[in-house]
């Protein structure tokens, strides 16, 4: 096997090393999900779990630490799938920059910036949540208890999937190969602004979304994957757009619906 051979196959491994560790971490992040689901669901008040913080009056800096990890687990386990065509093919142009010109950057310099941008948006979930839950507006389970409140937040995302804004930046998402044309830096911190520069148009894509979680409850696993597959579809399907329109509509007529029956 010449130099140049033995060397392809390191970097293929190395790609297939990436895919192996975004598939690792989003499943450490759904097993986490689903065993404080299963915490929240058995376990007493008392115990100190998610659930007693969500029913704490005010929070204490513990609780507040508690949720926000816990936002930003689900985070991770929501969006870095739909992140992975986008860092996969981030991997294969930093081999091909490091064959020309020597230059390289880890595929973890990209997504610990995405990442960070997601974390950023975790706090600002976790200190709405912490104002909603001061305001008697959430339940024990962490769904609204205000029909006005849900209502207004499915009509809210309803109308922002119809807005510039939301298919500025989906564009972005949809379109892996034009965001790293225009947007490429080298070296690790460059590789870094780029993940968080990816992140920031996937935050302005679905943030809204992601507020539907206290609709349909912010531990409940069966809306927090119906929303994940929702965003990775909206991505990378090509009728992407067109179900999002589709979907805002649905979004908004639920939302009057709640509202008019109050």
């Amino acid at each position: 096997m010449t130099v140049s051979e033995t060397l392809e196959l390191i970097l293929n491994r190395e790609r297939v090393l990436v895919l192996i560790a975004l598939i690792a971490a989003t499943a450490l992040a759904w097993i986490y999900l689903v065993f404080t689901a299963a915490a929240m669901a058995h376990m007493p008040v008392e115990t100190g779990n998610i659930m007693a913080v969500a029913q704490a009056k005010p929070w204490g800096t513990a609780d507040f630490a508690l949720m926000f990890l816990m936002w930003v687990v689900m985070m991770v386990g929501m969006m870095l799938p739909s992140a992975t065509p986008t860092v996969l093919l981030f991997a294969a142009t930093c081999r091909k920059s490091r064959e020309r010109d020597g230059s390289f950057a880890p595929a973890s310099a990209f997504v610990s910036g995405y990442l960070l941008t997601w974390t950023g948006f975790s706090l600002v979930a976790t200190t709405i949540q912490w104002g909603l839950n001061e305001a008697a507006l959430l339940s024990p389970t962490m769904v609204s208890a205000s029909p006005l409140l849900g209502g207004c937040l499915l009509i809210g995302a309803g109308v922002y999937q119809w807005t510039p804004l939301k298919y500025a930046c989906l564009k972005h998402c949809q379109s892996p190969l034009d965001f790293l044309t225009t947007h490429w830096r080298r070296g690790i911190l460059g590789a870094q602004r780029m993940g968080l520069e990816h992140g920031v148009f996937c935050v302005g894509c679905c943030w809204v979304l992601m507020g539907l979680l206290f609709v349909g409850g912010v531990m409940n696993l069966l809306w927090i994957a119906a929303i994940a597959v929702f965003v990775l579809l909206e991505k990378l399907a090509p009728f992407g757009r067109l179900g999002g329109r589709v979907s805002g509509i649905a979004l908004a007529l639920i939302g009057l619906a709640v509202l008019i029956r109050g």
